[in-house]
């Protein structure tokens, strides 16, 4: 499995097929949009969604820091998905005992848990700014970036590629606009937002099982 490196303001940036974004100067892993405990959360309303399909996500976090050996893990909002159930305490458990560092959340619209639950995290209750770069949940409207290209989640793109004979299939993607990246879903519990039609300076990389791909 092979990361795809690109380079933006002078940084370099590693995609990888994890579905992560990794700054090399800065030993910064980004996540965004992890939405853990979801699949508890529709058990609860009596959809039988196994708890295993968070698993997966806690693999690819552990085998991403095994990769890079990063100094900071942050996520861009979004980590749990709800109000608190016990696939929260299962993360914590995974925290102390896989990752050597304490994970970072810039708070999102699905982070609604009481305060006290963050105890073991880094909360950031607003953007990080770490030049030249502004990282934050959701895209940040243009005149709050003073300058700063915004790193962000929210959004869950994807993107639809179409094969010569009419076939098509929508794949997840990066998508690096003018004054945004987005990153997309980390979580595999998720689902996925068409991007709009790009303009000619945006730049698509779609994700498949085993390598990034440069669609435009």
């Amino acid at each position: 499995m092979k990361d795809f490196k690109i380079t933006y303001l002078g940084e370099n940036l590693l995609l990888h097929p994890f579905k992560s974004l990794y700054w090399e100067r800065k030993k910064i892993l980004l996540l965004a949009d992890v939405h853990l405990g979801k699949a508890a959360h529709f058990r609860k309303s009596g959809i039988p969604i196994p708890e295993v399909i968070h698993q997966s996500d806690f693999d690819r976090i552990e085998g991403l820091i095994n990769i890079y050996r990063p100094e900071r893990l942050i996520v861009l909002g979004d980590l749990f998905h709800s109000s608190y159930n016990n696939s929260w305490q299962t993360f914590k458990k995974f925290c102390s005992g896989k990752i050597k560092l304490v994970p970072e959340l810039v708070l999102g619209n699905h982070d609604v848990l009481e305060e006290n639950q963050y105890d073991f995290l880094i909360v950031h209750k607003d953007k990080i700014v770490l030049n030249p770069f502004v990282l934050s949940h959701k895209p940040l409207e243009t005149d709050r970036l003073n300058e700063y290209y915004n790193l962000c989640g929210h959004i869950h793109p994807s993107v639809r590629i179409t094969g010569y004979a009419r076939q098509s299939i929508r794949v997840e993607c990066f998508y690096f606009g003018k004054n945004h990246g987005i990153l997309p879903a980390f979580g595999s519990f998720t689902g996925t937002s068409k991007m709009p039609k790009r303009n000619k300076t945006d730049k698509i990389y779609a994700i498949t099982n085993q390598k990034i791909i440069h669609l435009f």
